[in-house]
Formats: structure tokens, C-alpha cells, sequence
């Protein structure tokens, strides 16, 4: 099965699921999707590839070796994607063990099965492989009313969750500096679209809307951050595993700075339209502010002018466009909305003490 074949840690979560069901719906290659199933894994985010027989599932957890290494002898995977993450702030700030074990212990774990399986490749094989390690643009810390991220920007990450994140990308870089095992990086901007958690902000907000409850916002809402539509990115990761260099880093952004309150008060607006409150108010009377988050970065914005000088990738979507596309499937998906929310209630994550 090593024609064609990609192994997608994640590829249950909201990123990972997107870029399994276009890398076997529009690029034709077998998935091996692992994925220990947590709370924000759910195989229906897979839609109609989880049945398809290029789409191959493993429950298994990228920090047992032997687990690892019994997929990748089984399966003979061209490339490796990783994507299993645990990925939210409020949470890392309740309770980062979890993002310590998965985060860092689960990279250099997945690291050292890929490079025993790589230094018994044999030519093309070997030359062509590649893992690729999708990270977060968070590593870098926060922005001040200027400037972008870009590739060279020194990491200095604030939260729990963010410096799990830039501990793996440190790994990452290690492994090839010092092995020689063929990575990429990419850190991406924050997403949205469909299947997505509730925990996270758009989705969130949505489902609070519709069930007539506060929108609560951190602060003054005046936090900003660029947004990237799933799909767009699921594109440019595909697009890094197969055409990146070896050793390089790639920064995915979607040209859309938004503060959180914009993207609060564009959400009610798109619900007025689409899903009007049956007493005729409109959803932004239900916006409230809570106190800030612990820490909480001031703004982020990425530079993605590299992948789009050296790979060719832009984004298809405007923040406009694409979240339309996500309110419009998040109000026909309310049965997957339902499920995932058995899990999670809405609740106030990340305090970190504050009331």
C-alpha cells in the first residue's frame, strides 16, 4: 500500500478531517487516518470518506511507540502529516498536562518511529518522503498594532498551549538538523469553517445565538486575529507535503485581521439574515463582555508571502465568503452540532482563576 499513501495523524479533529476528505476525494491518495478519538475528534467530520477504501482508520495514540510503529510498518506511508494536536488555549490554561503529553511527547514519539522507518527506505522512496509538521502561528508570541509573523520571527509563546506548540516545532527542526529526516513546518493563522469544535469562537457563537443566550467576549473584544477559512488551509497543506523543501517553514495566513467583537457582530448579522430570532430583535443584544483571558494575546497576523512566491497558494476565500459558507452549514448541520455539544456545554474555559 506504499503508492500513493498518506498517514494523517489528527485526521478525526477539525483541520485533519478537512484535509482528509480532500486528499481522498480530490487528490486520489489512501489515507491512513490515526486518531486516539479525544472530545474534539468525531469520525462524522469525515462525511462520506469515512466509508470510502482509500480511507483506512487507526485508533491509536501518537504517544504509544509501538502503536506508531505498527501503522507505518502496516501501512508504508510516502508521507506523514501530523496534525494531532491538543489545541485550545482556555484549556491548556485549566489543565496543561494534556497538551505537555500529547503536544511534545506525542511529536518526539511519532519523530522517532518516522525516522526509523525512513533510514530503511530505499532511493525515491526515501528522497520523496516527508513529514510535515502543522503548527500554529500562536508560537510567535503577540503582535503589537503592526507587523506580521513571518518564517523568522523569534517564538515567544504565551500560553501553556502555544509553548507545547513551539516545543514541537523545535523538536521538528531538531530531528532534520541533526538526523537528516525530511520535514516541513507550517504555522497557520486561526481557522474556521465547518466541523468545527464548539469550544472555539465561531462555532460558539453560534450556537449560543441561536439558543438565545449571552455571546459572551473576552475584554473589550479588541483582540485581533487573521482568519483562514478550513478549507483554504486544508489546500495549502496538501500543497507544502507534496512541493515543500525539506527543512523550511511555511506561514499560511488569510489576509482577514478581524478584532473578536467584528467577527461576533458579523456572525449576528449573517444569523439576522439567515436564522432570524422569532421575536424580531436582532442576535448582537445578546453580545456581553467577560473578563479577559489570562495572558491573552493582543493580535496576531501572518505573512504568507512565502507559499505564495514559492508554492503558488493563495487563499479562495474572503473572510466574507467563507464565513457565510460556515453559518449556512452550521445551521443544516445541527444534528452534528447537537452530538458534538453532548460533550461540551458552552461553559467558561481558562479562567485561570478569574471571575
Amino acid at each position: 500500500m506504499s503508492s500513493g499513501c498518506i498517514l494523517v495523524t489528527g485526521g478525526a479533529g477539525f483541520i485533519g478531517s478537512a484535509v482528509v476528505r480532500k486528499l481522498v476525494t480530490q487528490n486520489k491518495y489512501i489515507v491512513v487516518n490515526v486518531d486516539k478519538l479525544t472530545y474534539a475528534g468525531n469520525l462524522s467530520s469525515l462525511g462520506s470518506v469515512l466509508h470510502s477504501n482509500r480511507h483506512k482508520f487507526e485508533k491509536v495514540d501518537i504517544c504509544d511507540l509501538q502503536g506508531v510503529r505498527g501503522v507505518i510498518a502496516t501501512y508504508k506511508p510516502e508521507s506523514i502529516m501530523h496534525l494531532a494536536a491538543e489545541s485550545h488555549v482556555d484549556r491548556s490554561i485549566d489543565g496543561p498536562s494534556e497538551f505537555i503529553s500529547t503536544n511534545i511527547v506525542g511529536t518526539y514519539t511519532l519523530l522517532e518511529a518516522a525516522r526509523e522507518y525512513w533510514v530503511g527506505l530505499d532511493g525515491h522512496q526515501k528522497s520523496n518522503f516527508r513529514f510535515h509538521h502543522i503548527s500554529t502561528d500562536e508560537v510567535y508570541g503577540s503582535l503589537g498594532e503592526t507587523g506580521l509573523f513571518t518564517e523568522s520571527t523569534p517564538y515567544r509563546p504565551n500560553s501553556p498551549y502555544s509553548a507545547s506548540k513551539a516545543s514541537s516545532d523545535h523538536l521538528v527542526r531538531a530531528w532534520h538538523k541533526t538526523y537528516g529526516l525530511p520535514i516541513v513546518i507550517s504555522n497557520c493563522s486561526n481557522n474556521y469553517g465547518p466541523y468545527q469544535y464548539p469550544e472555539k469562537l465561531v462555532p460558539l457563537m453560534i450556537h449560543k445565538a441561536r439558543a438565545g443566550e449571552p455571546l459572551p467576549i473576552y475584554g473589550k473584544g479588541d483582540n485581533i486575529r487573521d482568519w483562514l477559512y478550513v478549507d483554504d488551509h486544508a489546500d495549502a497543506l496538501i500543497k507544502i507535503m507534496r512541493e515543500g523543501v525539506p527543512g523550511e517553514v511555511y506561514n499560511v495566513g488569510g489576509h482577514n485581521e478581524k478584532t473578536n467583537l467584528e467577527v461576533v457582530e458579523e456572525i449576528c448579522a449573517l444569523l439576522d439574515e439567515l436564522s432570524p430570532r422569532t421575536d424580531g430583535q436582532r442576535y448582537s443584544e445578546q453580545i456581553s463582555f467577560v473578563a479577559d483571558r489570562p495572558g491573552h494575546d493582543k493580535r496576531y497576523a501572518i505573512d504568507s508571502g512565502k507559499i505564495e512566491r514559492e508554492l503558488g497558494w493563495r487563499p479562495s476565500e474572503t473572510f466574507e465568503s467563507g464565513l457565510r459558507k460556515t453559518v449556512e452549514w452550521y445551521l443544516v448541520n445541527q444534528a452534528w452540532c447537537n452530538e458534538a455539544m453532548r460533550h461540551y456545554r458552552g461553559e467558561r474555559l481558562g479562567a485561570g482563576g478569574v471571575n
